[in-house]
């Protein structure tokens, strides 16, 4: 159990991802470029890759994501947040705003 104040340090922010290549050597990773509506793009590195036949249908998909994780290095990539999305057995979903909403929103 975590305190709601712990909870509440967590930013998760929409963002819409404008390219996805694949990491190479990985079987689950996918190198997301996200944009947050800030002055440049991060990059994402994702373990989702199984979930998508084509990670080319990613791009342009808006959702949220944990922006202020420390970077972790990632088969040595530089991570800068975290994608949010659920998993049961082999069901997986990224969530999505039931409303288009801009990037940079906040979600609360």
């Amino acid at each position: 159990m975590i305190s709601y104040d712990d909870f509440a340090k967590l930013e998760i922010t929409i963002g819409e991802i404008q390219a996805v290549e694949v990491v190479e050597d990985a079987d689950k990773l996918l190198r997301l470029t996200v944009d947050f509506g800030e002055a440049a793009p991060r990059q994402i590195i994702s373990g989702i890759r199984e979930y998508f036949e084509d990670p080319q249908t990613l791009v342009g998909v808006r959702c949220p994501f944990v922006t202020n994780l420390e970077p972790r290095v990632i088969r040595g990539f530089e991570s800068q947040g975290m994608i949010v999305a659920a998993h049961q057995d082999e069901l997986f979903a990224l969530l999505t705003p039931h409303r288009e909403l801009p990037v940079g929103a906040r979600v609360i």
